[in-house]
């Protein structure tokens, strides 16, 4: 080490930069305060090296680090070292930073340098400060494949793809070839748009068209969309026609089989990836982790969680909420308590996990206890973890509770209420039946009511017999959800349990002349490491006779001890 690092002094006292950046490996610990401490000569390009050898390295900490140091000696950062310490504040999401150099750009004029307006561009997109990322963008003279990929990828990952496709529309029109990564980027804005499964076709086209290379980021970008609009054939299709399958290839499928609920199938590839001698990782296990979880499948989730333990990745914070997530939807709630206490690091999505788990379990009095420890641990609540809370609130029948929460999220914590708590509080009051708080709510919001919102609404309408609500919060689900045939169901079980049978077939004519039939409902139950799926009136399963006689005898015994059904929770069979 002392060799390397006495190599390392005289590269950079001869101005020999690109040598001493590679004898970095030589190093096994690398301190940047003792390497410049000791330097014999402290200069821009001897700086230079170092902060590009750290940065190049992985290093970002020791980068910035060591940037910090050469400005406060004194030392005048190069445009490569100014490039280099914005990647580094981007890969570590450090606006702070990346601002104070941005206002150093404008001081000694680099501001229409075309390679750090695009690592600007880049910084504040992954910061999710995109009204800075755009006023850089639009103030840049002329743009380059990064700066256009910065800012579609900075809208796409945050929810915004319409904005991102007109950004990429503007880069075709402007001649600029889009990369590989540019087309991941926008694949990934395709699932927040109407007709994404039209639109990533056409791009896929395109991809095709401008010979892109079809990498894995790309082929799992598409996977991905694939997935999301329930296109399973075409993602099956592109992976197994893919060259050179890698981990992100499978984390891409096993993913997308996980959200479309087909656990087996995730289980059946990640024995498949292991074969090829591919090692799992932490998203694999979180992908994995979800589809044991959705279908409630405890053992196979057991097994994940062994493996897990055994390849060391059991204070993996991604893990561990994943894991916590899995056992609080299969019912174990006290063993996604043994996993969240046993985590060494917790952070706010891992506290909000386990009060999600709680909230889901029926144990809200629980979850809301946990958030007051999570507030005791110095911990901001954001609006997700709020969300947790209020669904607590809901789930335990706590009106008075939510109502507090709902108005500390502002007071206390200078947070906006967005849809989702709205959304969370107009459940909380329909459920306790105060509908007509729940619609004032829902008039005086800074938005417009989305579909979940009148989902909810109408659902306690229901609960509660309010006949002109219910017509009104179905009417507005017809207009923006036509082919959704739950508000139809809803509306007609209202009029059933009325008596306005008259009603209840219009209803059903509505179905009928728009095509809308009942999905077959369909449940999972784990018995002894199988999975058995059943569905409404199924006789297929080789068993059918003895549970259909098990069945008879339960409800037997129900009503042998008191039992008596209440019609007006039942769903009536409104089959067109």
């Amino acid at each position: 080490m002392l060799f390397s690092v006495i190599r390392i002094r005289g590269c950079l006292k001869r101005r020999f930069s690109s040598v001493s950046c590679h004898l970095f490996d030589e190093i096994p610990q690398r301190s940047a305060h003792s390497l410049f401490d000791s330097f014999p000569e402290r200069g821009p390009d001897s700086c230079e090296s170092i902060v590009i050898g750290f940065a190049k390295r992985g290093n970002v900490a020791e980068a910035l680090k060591f940037f910090r140091g050469m400005i406060g000696f004194g030392i005048q950062p190069t445009k490569y070292t100014l490039c280099s310490v914005l990647s580094s504040c981007s890969k570590a999401l450090d606006r702070h930073l990346g601002s104070q150099i941005h206002a150093r750009l404008i001081r000694i004029g680099y501001e229409e340098n075309l390679f750090l307006s695009s690592a600007l561009v880049d910084l504040y997109a992954k910061c999710e400060a995109l009204t800075e990322a755009r006023r850089v963008f639009d103030g840049m003279k002329e743009h380059d494949p990064v700066s256009w990929t910065s800012i579609i990828a900075g809208f796409a990952q945050n929810g915004r793809g319409k904005e991102a496709l007109i950004f990429f529309k503007g880069m075709l029109k402007s001649e600029i070839k889009p990369n590989c990564f540019t087309f991941a980027s926008i694949f990934s804005a395709c699932k927040e748009i109407e007709s994404a499964f039209e639109l990533a076709s056409l791009l896929h086209a395109l991809v095709i068209k401008l010979g892109v290379e079809l990498n894995s980021f790309v082929i799992s970008s598409l996977i991905d969309c694939y997935m999301k609009c329930g296109e399973i054939n075409r993602a099956i299709l592109l992976f197994d026609a893919a060259v050179g399958r890698d981990v992100i290839l499978y984390n891409a499928m096993i993913a997308g089989f996980s959200q479309n609920s087909q656990g087996e199938e995730a289980w059946k590839l990640f024995i498949e990836m292991r074969e090829h001698g591919i090692g799992p990782t932490y998203f694999t296990f979180s992908s994995l982790l979800n589809a044991c979880g959705s279908l409630a499948v405890l053992q196979q989730g057991k097994q994940i969680h062994s493996l897990i333990t055994k390849m060391g990745s059991d204070q993996n914070i991604f893990v561990v909420s994943s894991l916590v997530d899995m056992y609080s939807k299969c019912g174990i709630v006290n063993e996604a308590r043994l996993v969240f206490d046993h985590s060494i690091e917790k952070n706010n999505i891992l506290w909000t996990s386990m009060i999600t788990g709680y909230a889901q379990g029926g144990r809200g009095a629980d979850g809301l206890d946990l958030f007051e420890q999570l507030v005791k641990a110095g911990m901001i609540p954001d609006h997700v973890c709020f969300t947790s809370v209020l669904t607590a609130c809901v789930h335990a029948g706590f009106l008075d509770k939510g109502i507090a929460y709902f108005d500390m999220m502002e007071n206390k914590y200078n947070l906006i209420p967005e849809p989702d708590q709205y959304a969370c509080m107009i459940d909380l009051y329909g459920r306790k039946g105060h509908l007509r708080k729940a619609k004032e709510l829902m008039e005086h919001m800074p938005f417009e009511p989305n579909a979940v919102m009148w989902s909810s609404f109408l659902g306690s309408c229901r609960i509660h017999g309010e006949i002109d609500l219910g017509k009104e919060a179905a009417s507005r689900l017809f207009a923006v959800q036509w082919h959704n045939m739950v508000p139809y169901i809803t509306l007609a079980n209202l009029y059933a349990e009325v008596g306005m049978w008259n009603e209840v077939v219009e209803v059903r004519k509505m179905m009928r002349c728009k095509g809308l039939k009942k999905r077959t409902g369909c449940s999972w139950v784990e018995v002894n490491k199988r999975v058995h799926v059943f569905s409404v009136r199924d006789g297929s399963h080789p068993q059918s006779n003895e549970i259909y006689d098990a069945l008879d005898n339960l409800i037997l015994e129900m009503r042998e001890t008191g039992y008596v059904p209440k019609p007006k929770y039942v769903l009536h069979d409104v089959d067109t």
